[in-house]
């Protein structure tokens, strides 16, 4: 079994550094439920995952480890107008680059940027979700990581793209301290769930353990949740940054531990006998917590995949004020809101765009406008918002469908009870959208 470094640096020997690589690691030909299939960057190296719901496990299961991919003597599949998708392309970009989030924050600090924000607004999971704000959290922060990377990688180190084509990037690569590679800059979840949900913050112990769970291949939010219920069942103290990157080897090993871990965090809670375990449909949640974010409670709770900040990432609406804004301490709106974001992103995803995108068109018509241009002017199509919608709709149904076939009930549509009887400081809230209210995110 190779890791995924190892093995793209072998496929660099057999066919060149002209290639593009999609790779399991260790823990996907473990078939590990929290394994991930890896896709390298512009650098050949394996940093971009699709990582939620142990998709690994089912390349590890059809005997796949890796996929070669080169277009030598390929042409770009031209648009079916160039001329007018040209001009709503510039459009777009113009669209993307004068949005404060995604032609600044982003670029400037990288998703990390959320850190301080969801800290002071008092949704930054800490220590196993038992509390609201990390009294460190400013060590790892967006703004603290990005001076890091810059004064060791040189200026612009924070500022990076995941591809050739990306408008916004909002990558980065992380340097030790004395200028060697590390890992890419690790994303915000990342630096959550290594971070403020285990107590650690040490940034380079964090960056560690991103590329560690990069080269086994593994959820880095199913990884650090995971830990921090570990932490829990009293396997390692909270803030125990050395016990957490050995924990993260065992898995990559494979041994009897690590294989419990490599299950993920529901697994581990029931292994270990912890009743406190932060997950939806068995995926571990993410870096909001739903109390102090109702908003993105409902989509934790009734997205189709388990627990998932994109499939409707209320945090927008509710804390960074993007597309309106509807308090994340009440209850009303939060149906509407996730509703309408779930449709959305359903129909964006579809698109194989960015999800980040998301900020400019809620906040920009004509951002938006401009996207269907593209789409239209690139496929010969006659796409309006209305068919966007349906488009999102069409696909929720369809995923809902296929988990009501598999045996998923509305009572699988819930958060663990635990968000509704412990209040989170410092707003000392619980959860409290009900279950009627969130069986009817889907009945539009």
């Amino acid at each position: 079994m190779l890791p995924n470094y190892d093995l793209i640096e072998k496929m660099k020997t057999e066919y060149g550094e002209k290639i593009a690589c999609i790779s399991i690691g260790t823990a996907g030909e473990m078939k590990m439920c929290s394994s991930t299939i890896a896709c390298t960057d512009m650098e050949l190296r394996p940093t971009r995952h699709a990582a939620r719901g142990g998709v690994g496990a089912v390349m590890g299961a059809k005997g796949v480890k890796v996929i070669i991919l080169d277009d030598t003597g390929m042409k770009m599949r031209p648009p079916k107008d160039p001329d007018k998708f040209k001009e709503a392309n510039k459009k777009w970009v113009d669209g993307l680059r004068n949005h404060p989030v995604t032609g600044q924050g982003l670029p400037a600090y990288g998703t990390n940027v959320l850190t301080n924000i969801l800290n002071e607004a008092g949704g930054y999971p800490t220590y196993n979700f038992k509390e609201g704000r990390y009294v460190d959290a400013h060590k790892i922060s967006g703004e603290t990581q990005a001076e890091t990377e810059n004064a060791r990688g040189g200026p612009g180190s924070a500022t990076h793209g995941c591809h050739r084509g990306c408008v916004i990037r909002c990558s980065g690569t992380f340097h030790d301290k004395d200028g060697h590679f590390v890992s890419k800059q690790p994303e915000y979840e990342t630096v959550w769930a290594h971070g403020g949900q285990c107590g650690i913050c040490d940034l380079d112990a964090i960056a560690k353990m991103d590329f560690m769970d990069d080269n086994y291949g593994l959820d880095t939010i199913e990884m650090g949740v995971t830990i921090g219920v570990a932490m829990e069942a009293g396997l390692l103290k909270f803030g125990d940054a050395e016990g957490a990157i050995k924990l993260i080897d065992e898995v990559g090993k494979g041994t009897p531990l690590g294989r419990i871990l490599g299950s993920g965090a529901g697994t581990t809670g029931k292994v270990f006998g912890v009743e406190r375990v932060p997950v939806v449909k068995n995926q571990a949640l993410p870096a909001y917590d739903p109390r102090a974010v109702q908003g993105i409670g409902v989509t934790y709770a009734t997205t189709p995949m388990g627990a998932d900040h994109t499939a409707g990432y209320a945090i927008a609406t509710n804390i960074l004020k993007v597309g309106g804004y509807v308090d994340p301490l009440k209850t009303e709106g939060q149906i509407e809101l996730s509703r309408n974001l779930q449709v959305a992103t359903a129909a964006v995803d579809a698109t194989g765009m960015c999800l980040f995108i998301a900020f400019a068109v809620l906040d920009q018509p004509e951002t938006f406008q401009a996207l269907i241009d593209m789409l239209n002017a690139f496929y010969g199509l006659t796409l309006t918002g209305d068919d966007v919608v349906a488009l999102g709709k069409q696909i929720l149904k369809t995923e809902r469908d296929f988990n009501a076939r598999a045996g998923f009930t509305a009572q699988d549509d819930r958060l663990p009870s635990f968000f509704k009887s412990e209040p989170v400081g410092p707003h000392n809230v619980t959860f409290n959208v009900t279950d009627e209210e969130l069986d009817q995110v889907f009945n539009w």
